[in-house]
């Protein structure tokens, strides 16, 4: 058997594959005398059926068969023994005068390679890095929404702004019969806000559906409607019966819930209340912030490395190999919208193996523990042991699904403290609501 390469050029090469009748006949000449001493054909004792009908009935499958296994066992030793970067799969060239009849057989492969190209990190301007802080408004209204949690709801008899009315919603004509709970600051608009205010219990209430809450899942949950229902019923007119009428009364500001909320003597006062609400706030905004600067350096990376592909051989490869035949006009759509895709695997494999990145068991292992115990404090369990933190990690590690997903998450974290330590970043502090309006825009 021989092998050779022609390299086309720097993207695409043809690997040539020339076998003879002495790489392959020992093997098929073995496989045939097996055959035969099986083979059940009538007229003849089994064992007894003449070596030439065996080989006329099995020998060019069987042929045919050693031959393509002999060839993808050579071709994939040869592309790992040679280090040939490929991408896509050897795609075989077709021959018009191929024979099965010969003795000696020559096939041939394309190439797709892959390119050779230096990373840039850094653009002709620096990466913003977001740092999102908590703002006094925030944390004030924190404090509210934990003071409502703990506090108590007191009946009264007349609707004042903020307070929460039962009643019922009805409709005759439209079928609209239903019990629900309406929080007044989910109310839109001053006229639709003015028509309760005021109002007492067992007074019926004349509303029109059109833009009465701030969004429209609040009134499919008023009137008990499905979202296919709510055009039809966005503007009609429905009355509501008040039922009952409260006011949430808000917890003090004490020691009590302070260790309602953190646990015994904890928080001690308002400002470490504050204290604690404000770190923990900006702990879960440094997720978000660290996502946006994992686009931004993409982006940044994909528009300043270039590089060629072997663009037309990947688009013979994704028709050759797809679930369906494609046409080449369907493959180079296919490829115009993996290309992006494709490019950016090459340059994070490059910077993964260039700075010895890679993901070792040891530190799944450990990561993965990490996340066990996160959630496990969610629960209260604050102190797991780590044999029982070894034998859960182990069961979710003989998972191949989750083995993937956690060595993703693993290895954006590797990725984001390189970007970190050697992109050129300008750090900007801004609110929540600032972070969201420039960068969701």
């Amino acid at each position: 058997m021989n092998i050779s390469k022609e390299q086309v050029d720097d993207l695409n090469a043809v690997v040539t594959v020339d076998i003879t009748k002495a790489d392959y006949s020992d093997k098929v000449e073995n496989i045939l005398k097996d055959y035969r001493k099986n083979a059940n054909i009538p007229g003849f004792r089994k064992g007894h059926v003449p070596m030439g009908l065996v080989k006329k009935q099995y020998g060019k499958a069987v042929l045919v068969d050693e031959v393509n296994k002999l060839l993808q066992d050579a071709l994939n030793k040869y592309l790992t023994e040679e280090k040939l970067d490929v991408l896509g799969n050897p795609l075989p060239k077709e021959q018009e005068s191929f024979d099965w009849d010969t003795e000696d057989y020559s096939f041939e492969f394309e190439l797709g390679l892959a390119p050779k190209f230096e990373v840039v990190l850094n653009g002709a301007e620096a990466i913003t890095h977001y740092k999102i802080v908590a703002t006094e408004e925030m944390i004030d209204n924190q404090i509210k929404t934990m003071q409502k949690q703990y506090g108590k709801l007191v009946a009264k008899d007349t609707v004042e702004k903020g307070d929460t009315v039962n009643g019922v919603f009805a409709n005759e004509e439209k079928g609209i019969d239903n019990q629900a709970t309406i929080e007044l600051e989910k109310i839109k608009g001053k006229g639709n806000l003015s028509i309760f205010i005021g109002a007492s219990v067992g007074d019926v209430l004349a509303l029109q559906t059109k833009e009465l809450f701030e969004n429209d899942q609040d009134l499919m949950n008023a009137l008990k409607i499905s979202q296919d229902d709510i055009q039809e019923l966005e503007d009609i007119e429905v009355a509501f019966t008040i039922s009952e009428i409260n006011t949430q009364e808000l917890a003090d500001l004490d020691q009590d819930l302070f260790d309602k909320l953190f646990g015994k003597d904890t928080i001690t006062s308002v400002t470490e209340l504050k204290e604690r609400i404000k770190k923990d706030a900006e702990s879960q905004f440094v997720q978000q912030s660290d996502q946006q600067l994992l686009n931004s350096v993409t982006e940044s990376i994909l528009e300043n490395t270039k590089f060629d592909l072997p663009a037309e051989f990947l688009k013979k490869w994704i028709q050759a190999t797809g679930e369906k035949p494609l046409t080449e006009d369907e493959a180079k759509d296919e490829y115009e919208k993996s290309e992006k895709g494709l490019r950016f695997q090459l340059i994070e494999g490059k910077i993964i193996n260039d700075n010895n990145l890679q993901v070792t068991f040891e530190e799944l292992k450990d990561f993965a523990k990490d996340l066990i115990k996160g959630q496990m404090a969610q629960y209260g369990q604050m102190s797991p042991e780590d044999k029982e933190l070894e034998e859960i990690a182990a069961r979710i590690l003989s998972n191949q699904d989750e083995v993937k997903r956690i060595s993703e998450q693993l290895m954006s974290q590797k990725l984001l403290a390189y970007y970190k330590d050697n992109v050129t970043l300008e750090t900007k502090e801004l609110s929540f609501d600032e972070f969201v309006k420039e960068v969701y825009k």
